[in-house]
């Protein structure tokens, strides 16, 4: 039997037994009409702290992560894992507590309920929209096509495999709702990581342990200025990017909702972090330095290049059905968590407070298929996906942030001097990316500065324009 066919036997056989197992543990869970918002969007409050930890752990660690990460072929980018630890405490010890405590269905939930105001709500739901149908999804889909042809030396145009992928995950989107997503994430993420641990070990024997003739710029944790990661960024601009990415994205914060009480939530969310900090440095590292010494300067092929090199042809089948299905339920993720937003905070605040939520999810889900696809030329021409990913990310991110630590923190801000600092900071950060960087510095230290203008925006327009004085909060949770 060829290696070709024994991969392909493996793969679908790897692939049918996750879909298997899923349909198992999620038949008899009904959209009922009385909660079919909550069944479809939050797995009707049941994912238990297993299946929080798994589901945050993959919907976050796909192809974007691991081609993206490992094509920087530098040590220097654990950084972006091991601070990601200190994002999912805050989420577990901030921002849970805050979202239970008002039952929120989405992130964006809680602006509407601190700011008493469903406009503030759907702005920031829209940018998320946004973010996920132009940013996040084709990065998933683009960096998972380029993955399975460098792995299999496939001859197809990577657009081919791209549309497969989007399609499948479209169909998973819907028929699925967050309950399967969550269990498929689980599953899949167990497969992953193991597999990922032996890519990194299989690799380190390609090279007999040896990481002679490597550049220490590539070895070193402390990046200098022309670094990609240069390390006074750590102490800047980091640890907020890594608190708007764990705690307030509707994508990741949505699992940690979907558990039947914040104890649990809180128990999922620590597991992911312990996983984070143990396992997924090494993985998203080490293959792409071992590329370095043995392909060179490969940029975003670097992983898919060495797993096909290292893997035997039975594993190389299993770790393509676990990256497979990766890529989908990241996807899977991103389109249920951007029907969410789309549904919650804009359809039922201004079309139909009632809609069926299936039918709905099913049109919006079809149309950021197609969004999601058109922008994976774009994707194509980065040089690198995950820097590419952060700079862009950052129009949003400190903007969106800006918002919710004001509205946590202060009593009596008005909402409409929320969104002008939202909308200040959107066109500040573009300023800064792609007209002007003050003092040529880096982006990660100019969306520290983006987070400190948008909140003196907020609250000087509070105080100027609207004639109202914020008043510091107490605790978090206190009832209005």
């Amino acid at each position: 039997m060829s290696g070709s066919l024994i991969q392909i036997i493996v793969f679908f056989v790897i692939t049918a037994l996750i879909g298997l197992l899923t349909y198992i543990k999620c038949r008899g869970h009904g959209h009922s009409k009385a909660s079919e918002t909550k069944e479809y969007f939050l797995a009707g409050g049941g994912l238990t702290w297993i299946f929080v930890a798994g589901s945050i752990t993959l919907t976050n660690l796909s192809t974007d992560q691991l081609v993206g990460m490992n094509g920087n072929q530098m040590a220097l980018l654990a950084w972006w894992e091991f601070a990601a630890v200190i994002g999912l405490i805050i989420l577990a010890r901030i921002f849970l507590p805050v979202y239970y405590h008002y039952q929120c269905t989405t992130t964006t939930e809680l602006l509407e309920k601190r700011y008493n105001n469903k406009h503030i709500r759907a702005l920031i739901g829209l940018l998320f929209f946004l973010g996920s149908s132009l940013i996040f999804m084709p990065a998933v889909i683009y960096s998972g096509s380029l993955f399975m042809i460098n792995m299999f030396n496939l001859d197809l145009p990577l657009m081919y495999v791209a549309t497969a992928f989007a399609i499948i995950g479209a169909l998973y989107a819907i028929f699925g709702g967050l309950r399967a997503v969550a269990v498929s994430d689980t599953y899949s993420g167990v497969l992953l990581l193991v597999m990922a641990i032996v890519v990194v070990i299989l690799a380190m024997v390609a090279i007999d342990f040896d990481f002679s003739g490597i550049p220490a710029e590539r070895l070193t944790l402390i990046g200098d200025a022309d670094s990609p990661l240069p390390w006074q960024t750590l102490l800047t601009g980091m640890i907020f990017i890594q608190t708007f990415y764990w705690s307030t994205n509707q994508t990741i914060t949505q699992r940690a909702m979907a558990a039947p009480n914040i104890k649990e939530a809180q128990k999922g969310v620590y597991a992911a972090a312990i996983i984070r900090f143990i396992i997924v440095p090494s993985i998203i590292v080490v293959p792409g330095i071992i590329s370095f010494k043995l392909y060179g300067d490969i940029n975003d092929a670097a992983y898919g290049t060495l797993v096909g090199d290292v893997l035997p042809d039975w594993l190389s089948g299993v770790f393509a059905a676990a990256l497979a299905a990766a890529v989908l339920t990241t996807y899977n993720s991103n389109l249920n968590s951007a029907t969410a937003l789309y549904v919650c905070d804009i359809h039922e605040a201004y079309i139909n407070k009632k809609p069926e939520v299936a039918k709905l999810g099913g049109i919006v889900t079809a149309i950021l298929t197609v969004v999601s696809l058109v922008m994976v030329p774009i994707y194509a021409q980065a040089e690198s996906i995950i820097n590419l990913l952060q700079q862009l990310y950052g129009l949003l991110s400190m903007p969106i942030l800006s918002i919710f630590i004001v509205g946590l923190l202060f009593n009596n801000v008005n909402p409409y001097a929320g969104i002008t600092a939202v909308i200040f900071g959107v066109l500040l950060y573009a300023f800064f990316s792609f007209v002007h960087a003050p003092f040529e510095l880096h982006y990660i230290h100019l969306m520290l500065v983006t987070l400190i203008c948008c909140i003196a925006v907020a609250l000087g327009v509070n105080k100027l324009v609207f004639k109202q004085t914020a008043q510091w909060r107490g605790r978090l949770v206190d009832a209005d």
